[in-house]
């Protein structure tokens, strides 16, 4: 049988001779009429197949039999939800029909009082940031760590005041944020944190779960998180009998659970929550969740190991006695030895033949329109009339200079040990094209 096909279509793996690769890596770039660094399609995701299709149809076909109906609050989210608390290592979970309206009942379940400040993230997606000021609250981004794309506790109390009544924390790419000192000073403060763990299915900060570690947390399961309830999704998650009464209640409609003899809705809200469809899905991708996030440490692991010796292009680690859920990878460029930005070099990347290479995560949450010019309810300046004041422009020099050096890489559990080689070619091809 011809394997040229096969090849070409990703579908067996090619393992090229190591001096081949060396080789390679002396010839110039593909801007410069090089060959690819990788010569064969760059494997597609594929995290969907015939089990989330066999569910579905059986659940169809059961309430066909039924003369039934799709519903919610139904026995495929029950156990969807207590399955992922199992993960988590116990607790608490409700099913949401996205990650932003995750992070929407989160803060909405601490009755927060509106016109106070709660920290958000320097960089995260707009999801991250506008439950905010749909609360009433103003956001208060905190700038990262030097270096980092995510927030440390530094940079948390140089915005922190008594206005505060929530700091929210994003582990951005699944590296987890240095929590055990943040968590101090929300607890010395009186504050809760919410954790944002959209980008951290399965991270682990010194042994504990991501989501695990603040007061409760928002997940996000859309279709290209780690594991996904399909197109949208979300969870929120708390260990907190409380809090989880109360997001049972704002993510329904404000329906009383919990609060029986209660005549009516107990608070005013939306309806959030997530279908049995998209709960059954979720429960096959939850079981392979594990077998994904060890592909995704081993590729990433691979990739670090080959760009050791580099001293210009280094990837970006977790921190010592974590391990990231490695939702993307990020080069860090030195600029001094480089005659380039980030985005001409993750271009460069991608026409060696790797997908997915961007340069940086610019995705600050307070340059958006709503914040710019203050019109989140019309020309009424809520939140921030609630303070007889404005929105700020937040500099944020940690996080803006960090986005001129970092190259990001999308990452997923079908790249293995020869998408892993394919790129750190590519990267030392493009490296020594740059540093002259």
């Amino acid at each position: 049988m011809l394997i040229g096909p096969l090849i070409k279509k990703g579908l067996v793996a090619v393992n090229i001779d190591p001096g081949y690769v060396r080789a390679l890596v002396k010839k110039p770039p593909v801007m410069h009429g090089g060959p690819q660094a990788r010569p064969f399609p760059w494997p597609r995701r594929r995290h969907f197949d015939a089990r989330e299709k066999q569910v579905m149809v059986a659940l169809m076909d059961r309430e066909i039999r039924r003369g039934g109906a799709l519903v919610y609050n139904g026995p495929e989210e029950k156990a969807y939800c207590e399955e992922f608390c199992k993960f988590l290592g116990g607790g608490y979970a409700d099913a949401v029909n996205s990650g932003t309206n995750a992070l929407y009942v989160a803060l909405r379940a601490l009755d927060l009082e509106p016109g106070s400040e709660v920290i958000v993230p320097p960089i995260t997606d707009p999801g991250g940031a506008m439950p905010v000021p749909l609360l009433g609250c103003i956001p208060v981004p905190a700038d990262s760590a030097p270096g980092s794309l995510n927030v440390s506790v530094d940079q948390i109390r140089a915005v922190l005041t008594d206005h505060t009544s929530a700091i929210v924390i994003a582990h951005i790419s699944g590296h987890p944020v240095d929590m055990d000192p943040i968590l101090a000073l929300a607890a010395e403060r009186g504050i809760p944190v919410v954790e944002d763990c959209a980008q951290a299915h399965g991270a682990l900060y010194k042994g504990k779960m991501a989501g695990t570690l603040g007061d409760i947390a928002a997940f996000s399961t859309m279709f290209g998180k780690h594991h996904a309830t399909g197109a949208q999704g979300g969870l929120v998650f708390t260990r907190d009998t409380r809090l989880f009464t109360r997001v049972r209640q704002v993510a329904d409609r404000g329906k009383p659970y919990g609060a029986l003899g209660t005549p009516g809705n107990v608070v005013a809200s939306l309806n959030f929550n997530q279908d049995e469809l998209s709960c059954a899905i979720g429960r096959i991708q939850l079981q392979k969740l594990p077998g994904a996030l060890e592909a995704r440490r081993a590729f990433a692991n691979a990739v670090a190991e080959g760009l050791r010796d580099i001293a210009h292009v280094t990837l970006i680690e977790a921190p010592q006695g974590c391990e990231s859920a490695w939702w993307f990878l990020m080069l860090n460029l030195d600029p001094a030895r480089l005659d380039c930005t980030n985005t001409d070099f993750a271009n460069a990347l991608n026409r060696e033949g790797i997908d997915g290479v961007t340069g940086g995560y610019p995705f600050y949450p307070t340059d958006n329109v709503w914040h710019r010019d203050g019109n989140v309810y019309g020309a009424s300046g809520l939140p921030w009339s609630l303070r007889q004041t404005k929105p700020q422009h937040y500099p944020l020099p940690n996080a803006h200079d960090a986005n001129t050096t970092i190259v990001r890489v999308d990452v997923h559990e079908q790249l293995g040990p020869n998408e892993a080689r394919d790129l750190v070619s590519a990267i030392r091809k493009v490296a020594r094209h740059f540093a002259g």
